[in-house]
């Protein structure tokens, strides 16, 4: 399917959900016409159409909160779009991270645990509060990579001797522990995740 295939509305216009690249958290929903994509695809940047001021419109062209496409899927109609993008910024006008930021928030969908957890382990490390364990973790690599190590050997225990409950408990350490380590050393969650893709394709 290509660009020359979308079916746009009565209006020239088709909806646009926008996804974060790295974390899969849906921003916003915006709509675009044939010159907005026609934008996007030449800057590598989102570009849409506004209903409300009836112009084009370059995401993040005032705020600075521009989004850099990685990739643009097409549903199985051709009649809405998926833009996979890296956003610099807050994709809502009111500062927020998404625009969908009200409503039924708690508990959050399961899915938004690491890339919230990833956020607080940076706001640790760029602020390093007094007493912060996280913030500990990351001043002393060892540590950080001892702790991986024992949580990993407590999983292994719990799935050979407890519970389900405890199984799940002991991974969760397991995984905050490695995202710490994976911070320390300037990477992501999703940098472990692409080469796990890398071998899901080779």
């Amino acid at each position: 399917m290509e660009d020359s295939d979308i079916a746009f509305d009565e209006r020239g216009l088709v909806p646009c959900i926008v996804q974060d690249w790295h974390t899969g958290e849906v921003l916003t929903l915006a709509y675009m016409n044939a010159e907005a994509l026609r934008r996007t695809r030449e800057t590598g940047e989102i570009h849409f159409f506004s209903r409300a001021r009836q112009e084009l419109w370059h995401k993040g062209a005032t705020s600075g909160n521009t989004q850099a496409v990685k990739a643009i899927r097409y549903d199985c109609d051709a009649d809405a779009l998926l833009a996979l993008v890296e956003p610099t910024g807050p994709a809502c006008h009111t500062g927020e991270r998404s625009c969908f930021h009200t409503g039924d928030l708690n508990a959050g969908a399961p899915y938004e645990t690491l890339p919230t957890l990833e956020r607080t382990i940076a706001e640790r490390a760029a602020t390093k509060p007094n007493g912060s364990y996280t913030a500990k973790l990351l001043n002393d690599a060892n540590l950080a990579g001892a702790k991986v190590q024992e949580e990993a050997e407590e999983v292994v225990r719990a799935a050979r001797e407890e519970s389900d409950e405890r199984v799940a408990e002991e991974a969760a350490d397991v995984i905050y522990h490695l995202a710490v380590l994976l911070r320390g050393r300037g990477l992501s969650l999703a940098d472990a995740e692409q080469v796990l893709d890398g071998r899901r394709k080779s």
